[in-house]
């Protein structure tokens, strides 16, 4: 884990967006009692301190739980995703410690009994749309 060197941006969902967009997977590290937390948060939930630093992750994890997605919200279904092709959404335990959630690919869905806890997975980042209205989402590869 190392830390951040771009500029300081605020303890927030757009910043981590941000950095998601730029293809960085950061946590909001407390500089009090060493607690991780992606998404990040303003106020350590552990020790209420406000001495919060961004730091990269490794990136890397393992597979805590999931489900199979057959019928998405409309914009998965834009990226194609339907009762034909379905999509993974799981939990991520990463190496820090901590969990998030996020699309998981590299692993059929369509085989949902053969996924297993416990896969290991590095970050991913998928891009969706052209242009202005390109946006990077969140994502885990086994």
């Amino acid at each position: 884990m190392s830390e951040v060197t771009t500029t300081v941006r605020p303890f927030s969902a757009a910043a981590f967006d941000q950095y998601i967009a730029e293809h960085k997977l950061v946590a909001a590290r407390c500089t009090k009692c060493d607690g991780i937390y992606v998404p990040p948060r303003a106020i350590c939930p552990k020790c209420q301190s406000e001495e919060l630093e961004w730091v990269e992750t490794s990136g890397k994890g393992t597979l805590a739980a999931f489900t199979v997605i057959w019928s998405g919200p409309t914009f998965m279904i834009k990226q194609g995703f339907d009762r034909k092709n379905p999509y993974i959404s799981g939990i991520v335990e990463l190496e820090e410690g901590t969990r998030i959630s996020a699309r998981i690919t590299g692993i059929d869905p369509t085989k949902p009994t053969e996924i297993q806890i416990g896969t290991p997975l590095s970050v991913d980042f998928v891009e969706f749309g052209e242009g202005e209205a390109k946006k990077t989402y969140l994502a885990f590869k086994a």
